[in-house]
């Protein structure tokens, strides 16, 4: 990643946004890369209906997650910044509010979303069906590895410990950090109908990991996020309309009010990691990021384009 031997501050801030631009280009790309290269050879390989299998399934989980492990290894190595610099310890009050946040964010937000969905069905847009592999029995203790722990894990380093903690430490403001950053996970996804709840997602998640100064908290609540929505699923209970009215009613109210309650007090209360101002140095980091924005911007429309076919 390094080019040339920074010799002050400037450098030093430029050449770490620039670091942190090719990493999300390479997260960006990296895993459509193999993924395709995969494709290519099941293909040539003459393998038929492949698709459903829950094995392709797990591959598609899994491949990202490898890609973004390998990714880290090198940032931090390349870089030689300290891992205890992202994975370091934080109040232990961090991991209780993004935990609650996350619970407020995966009942209200995600009927909230429901509404976003619609929107894009008026447009003429089709969801897409469920990509998750059997959820059944024992089933579900290797989906929650690949689509909770590793995501959890892999997800939380790339976005909040080296994207949003580069931009921040190197003169962002902290509105612009948490905008910018949850629009580039929300981008990331390449889901439409997703794209509400995880921009909010990821806006919530990047405000905690500044506050607490770590993202032990946000894997944490990254991963109980996606670890209770297999079970949900592997139990009937995916849908909360199914609820009676009151349960349903109670949930969605208790559900916002935690959302609320952990927003106003990260940002009105809690003042660590503050900085005022906006995107400094922005031309360096869109400069290397630009691949990966791009490529996650044509991937999002095509899957949009191809839910209105």
């Amino acid at each position: 990643m390094e080019q040339n031997t920074p010799t002050t501050e400037e450098d030093f801030k430029r050449l770490a946004l620039r670091e942190a631009g090719v990493v999300y280009s390479a997260t960006a790309v990296f895993p459509l890369v193999i993924s395709t290269l995969i494709g290519v050879v099941l293909l040539l390989a003459g393998a038929k209906d492949y698709s459903e299998a829950d094995w392709f399934k797990y591959l598609g989980f899994l491949i990202p997650q490898l890609c973004f492990a390998g990714i880290a290894v090198f940032f931090f190595r390349k870089t030689r910044t300290p891992v205890q610099k992202v994975y370091g310890g934080c109040k232990w009050y961090y991991f209780i509010i993004a935990l609650v946040l996350q619970f407020g964010l995966l009942f209200s937000l995600t009927e909230l979303n429901g509404y976003f969905v619609k929107l894009l069905t008026l447009m003429g847009y089709k969801p897409s069906e469920s990509t998750l592999p059997s959820l059944d029995g024992w089933n579900l203790l290797p989906a929650i590895l690949v689509i909770a722990v590793l995501p959890a894990l892999f997800e939380e380093t790339i976005f909040r410990g080296i994207l949003s903690k580069q931009m921040h430490e190197n003169g962002w403001g902290l509105v612009p950090t948490v905008l910018i950053s949850g629009a580039m996970f929300s981008l990331f996804h390449h889901n439409p109908e997703q794209t509400l709840y995880q921009f909010v997602c990821g806006v919530c998640l990047t405000l905690v990991a500044i506050r607490a100064g770590s993202v032990l908290p946000t894997i944490c609540a990254h991963f109980v996020n996606n670890a209770l929505i297999l079970i949900l699923e592997a139990t009937g209970h995916g849908t909360l309309s199914d609820l009676p009215l009151g349960g349903y009613i109670s949930l969605i109210v208790v559900s916002a009010l935690c959302l609320i309650g952990m927003l106003v007090y990260l940002v009105f209360f809690d003042k660590r990691g503050n900085r005022k101002g906006g995107v400094i140095r922005g031309k360096t980091f869109f400069l290397f990021s630009g691949i990966g924005i791009g490529v996650c911007a044509v991937y999002w429309l095509v899957v949009l384009i191809e839910g209105c076919l």
